[in-house]
């Protein structure tokens, strides 16, 4: 299965997360709503959830090894990475 899109949504607000991304493997599946968190060793990614009755929030899909975590981490944050150096030129060029 390869990942074959990552789609950023930046989040304009402060706190913890900073975007939502879709992830679409072999241009035929697509997973929503996974989150980009900052935390305190540094960026990770949140499986989309929902939150139970009890308040416990429960993974609607997520990787069921760790191999295919690294993989989709590694893609997400390197493709959020990409798109905040784009905005970084973006704001660069604005103020010539």
């Amino acid at each position: 299965m390869q990942i074959t899109d990552v789609r950023v949504r930046k989040i304009s607000k402060e706190g913890k997360m900073k975007a939502i991304v879709s992830v679409t493997f072999d241009d035929q599946f697509v997973v929503h709503d996974i989150k980009i968190i900052e935390g305190q060793n540094g960026l990770f990614i949140a499986m989309p959830s929902r939150k139970t009755p009890d308040g416990e929030f429960k993974d609607i899909a997520h990787p069921i090894n760790m191999d295919t975590r690294t993989q989709i981490q590694d893609a997400v944050l390197e493709k959020y990475t990409a798109v905040l150096e784009e905005q970084d030129d973006i704001d660069e060029e604005s103020e010539i």
